[in-house]
């Protein structure tokens, strides 16, 4: 897309939606290109929502309480946190009009945020949109160790207990690999995804910010 031509057509909510609905999501290069460009990966991360991998340490450290866990209450800190998020050498994908387009997305309650706190601070979250059955992670982020980990643990719970089928997490990472994160061809992803769009989920079923003991010991796999 090339907002600087006059005949754009400009990029709204609900063509995102139709976009991830047919198996599509919007990058930029950096977060100063004025440009968007769609992605379709030949193989698509997934978790499977039954196959969480929360290893004896993290477990122990959630029950601890020392961390709350809120649930859409700070979208803009969300992303602001998850695009100045770089360990490695990459650049930011989201830019000011992704901004845009999500927080849009948030007020009309398609996309969601899953937050970690700690002394009245933000210290991990993540964001990602809804849709029928299917969950499309954004992005994640963390300052504390672990924190993203225990935003992505209570996802998979809120997920598994409001009925949701699918958990998009667009490319794969080491790092998601090792939680349970596999990779599935594009075909498989959109018969995954055409299923889970027929699902009428609630994001919202779970209530509260704490974890479900009995689903996190019924749908993950403890290590």
């Amino acid at each position: 897309m090339e907002p600087n031509d006059p005949y754009a057509l400009k990029l709204t909510p609900e063509m995102l939606l139709s976009a991830y609905a047919h198996g599509i999501f919007p990058m930029a290069e950096n977060a100063q290109s004025n440009d968007l460009f769609w992605v379709d990966p030949d193989e698509r991360g997934v978790i499977p929502l039954g196959n969480f991998h929360v290893s004896k340490s993290l477990k122990k450290k959630m029950r601890r309480n020392a961390f709350e866990v809120r649930v859409d209450t700070n979208f803009l800190a969300v992303v602001a946190n998850c695009a100045a998020e770089r360990h490695d050498s990459q650049e930011t994908w989201i830019n000011d009009e992704i901004v845009e387009l999500y927080h849009a997305l948030f007020r009309a309650g398609h996309c969601h945020t899953v937050e970690v706190w700690k002394a009245g601070n933000l210290v991990g979250g993540l964001y990602g949109i809804a849709l029928g059955g299917a969950f499309f992670g954004e992005s994640m982020f963390h300052k504390e160790r672990d924190t993203s980990k225990i935003a992505l643990a209570h996802l998979v719970d809120r997920l598994n207990v409001g009925g949701f089928q699918l958990l998009d997490t667009q490319f794969i990472t080491d790092h998601l690999r090792s939680l349970g994160a596999i990779e599935i061809s594009r075909a498989n992803y959109h018969k995954q995804l055409n299923h889970a769009l027929e699902i009428d989920a609630d994001f919202y079923r779970l209530d509260g910010g704490g974890m479900s003991e009995d689903c996190l010991q019924s749908t993950s796999q403890i290590s």
